[in-house]
């Protein structure tokens, strides 16, 4: 038997693990356990990893798994780190990540991974162990209802009693993940249907009737947003993380100098265009930058594509972009319309959409010209020059992180991947590294996750091993997921880390500084700035068999740098003790319009003085 939430989601072939479908060659129906027919499922689907722990009710699958040659397994040291290092992986790659973990409390350590990649729309396939059964329903020992917990957010989830199904449901969980607006599946199987005998038969098709995501875009709605377009004196193309998801930055780069218009891309969307483009205004919302959040408020036309008018976007909602006419194109229709009145709604893959907007606002400009956007350049050209980013030297002889985070970036180069965790040094990783290609950023955008980095790091590493991968990340965060350094170590995964260490809960700290009257209330971690360091992350290093380095120096920076890039046989940590007084600007404070942005503390800008 299999319970689903959902209607079970037209006659697909099955899935690969990748996005790209393949089909898959015909099966002989032939006898093995449930176990083995999820190991078999799993190599049929073209998984290379999975990331997991053991437990009584998934332990019959991890026998059959030891024999697989096609499926890595990577025993993490916590389900959470397993989690994110999965959703690392397919953040990084675009293939379906995997994860694997036992019943109880197994399965409730991947609830937040499950969420934050709900929230950042990343194809997931969760697997975990269920009470035989039987047993379920009678609180059983390690009994937990997963499916009951995690309906809210999964996009689609099974609970498998019977062995029989375990090929069509994996088949079909992959297929979900992946396809439509990505997001993570969950199959949780009783142990019961992994110890039973069944026949593996990998199906040929898929039979999901209720689910018919939608990728073509409809004709009219295109040429009315390509009417909009080429018409438009303020226009802004609002880009969010479905750009990303889609793969289609090479289209948003054509339809982006076809137009002339000015871009901004979300914090899940950085590297969708080039930060090197001229039209590249930066990042919108609390902590971006002056021009795109004026661009935003300014503008008579907002092109929001693949994004999902988040709060941290749009400050106070009634007053964001008061004066735009809004095109809204998006996978998902659930998110047209859900925030922001929308006046030309477009349900479609992004790369369809932006492929088919080409030849429309080609023929608008034919016909009526392209617009004069001149003074709108100029406008923007003045915020630019007059707002750039930038920071000041800390006083209290400690690193600026804002340069340290600077430098990793311009000495690692754009071919890097750097994953952040949540708070100050993942705003400043945002603003001061430059980021040149998709998938080149990951972070918990929508859920905002402490101890996403590490893990998250480690999965993009096994994705893209050629590639060198950097957590940048908090003392705070840090010590959320630091076990799985010894993940890295033992698997030869040579992560990168740089632990901003303020010795303090950052952006919490900030907050309670500008607005809580300097009450710095339960955020000193003593970390680093005293003379006990709890704990000394060097020493941690050493222990877990990385190469610990610390860097308290400004004249130390680019050396530590590189003599970290220099190591690539062993994860590296670096110990930047940066001053706990350096706060993240411009921002937004929470709640209030864009139009209170604040430059740097106190000052604002003089938004018509060109009136």
């Amino acid at each position: 038997m299999v319970q689903g939430p959902h209607p079970a989601p037209p006659r697909t072939a099955a899935p690969a693990a990748s996005s790209a479908a393949r089909v898959p060659v015909p099966t002989a129906a032939e006898q093995v356990t449930g176990a083995q027919s999820i190991v078999r499922s799993l190599e049929e689907a073209g998984v290379e990893v999975v990331f997991g722990i053991p437990g009584g009710a998934i332990l019959p699958t991890y026998d059959p798994l030891m024999d697989s040659t096609k499926v890595r397994h990577i025993l993490v040291r916590h389900e959470q780190g397993g989690g994110h290092a999965a959703a690392g992986y397919a953040a990084a790659t675009g293939r379906v990540g995997v994860c694997m973990a036992t019943s109880g409390p197994g399965a409730t350590n991947l609830v937040t991974p499950i969420a934050d990649a709900h929230m950042d729309s990343v194809p997931l396939v969760a697997i975990t162990g269920q009470v035989g059964a039987s047993l379920i329903g009678t609180d059983a020992f390690q009994e937990a209802d997963i499916v009951g917990i995690t309906l809210p957010v999964t996009k689609h989830n099974y609970l498998v009693t019977d062995p029989d199904d375990i090929p069509r449901v994996i088949a079909e969980a992959f297929h979900i993940a992946s396809t439509g607006r990505p997001g993570p599946v969950l199959v949780d199987i009783a142990k019961s249907a992994m110890q039973a005998r069944t026949t593996f038969s990998w199906p040929q098709e898929l039979n999901l009737p209720g689910y018919h995501p939608v990728t073509k875009p409809h004709a009219k709605q295109i040429r009315e947003a390509a009417r909009l377009i080429a018409t438009a004196r303020r226009p802004v193309f609002y880009v969010g993380g479905g750009v990303i998801r889609a793969r289609a930055s090479a289209e948003l780069r054509a339809l982006t100098e076809a137009s002339g218009a000015p871009v901004v891309t979300t914090l899940m969307a950085r590297g969708a265009l080039p930060d090197s483009h001229p039209q590249h205004l930066g990042m919108p919302g609390m902590h971006g930058t002056v021009a795109a959040v004026a661009a935003l408020q300014k503008a008579d036309l907002v092109v929001a594509l693949g994004a999902r008018f988040d709060d941290r976007v749009t400050g106070l909602l009634s007053s964001f972009a008061p004066n735009a006419t809004i095109v809204h194109a998006d996978i998902d229709p659930a998110e047209i319309g859900k925030n922001r009145a929308v006046d030309v709604p477009i349900v479609g893959d992004l790369k369809e959409v932006m492929a088919d907007l080409l030849p429309e606002l080609a023929r608008e400009h034919t016909q009526h010209g392209k617009p004069d956007l001149e003074q709108w350049w100029r406008q923007l050209d003045d915020w630019r020059q007059t707002f750039p980013l930038g920071f000041d030297e800390p006083g209290d002889g400690h690193l600026a992180p804002q340069h340290v985070i600077q430098r990793i970036g311009e000495l690692s180069g754009p071919e890097s991947i750097f994953a952040a965790g949540v708070g100050q040094h993942q705003m400043w990783a945002a603003q001061f590294i430059k980021y040149q290609r998709p998938n080149s950023w990951l972070n918990s955008g929508g859920l905002g996750t402490m101890g996403y980095a590490v893990p998250a790091a480690m999965g993009a590493k096994v994705g893209d091993p050629s590639r060198t991968v950097w957590a940048i990340d908090g003392d705070g965060c840090f010590q959320m997921t630091n076990q799985e350094l010894a993940t890295c170590t033992i698997n030869e995964i040579p992560i990168k880390v740089a632990i901003i260490n303020n010795s303090s809960l950052g952006m919490v700290r900030q907050w309670q500084t500008l607005f809580y009257e300097s009450r710095y209330s339960n955020t000193d971690l003593n970390t680093g700035h005293g003379t006990v360091r709890i704990p000394d992350f060097v020493k941690m290093a050493d222990a877990y068999g990385c190469a610990g380095l610390r860097c308290e120096t400004v004249g130390d920076v680019d050396a530590t740098i590189k003599r970290a890039l220099e190591i690539n046989d062993q994860p590296v940590v670096i110990d930047f003790t940066v001053s706990r007084d350096a706060m993240v600007w411009p921002m937004v404070a929470a709640g209030v319009s864009n139009d209170a942005i604040q430059y740097a503390r106190g000052i604002s800008p003089a938004w018509d003085r060109e009136d």
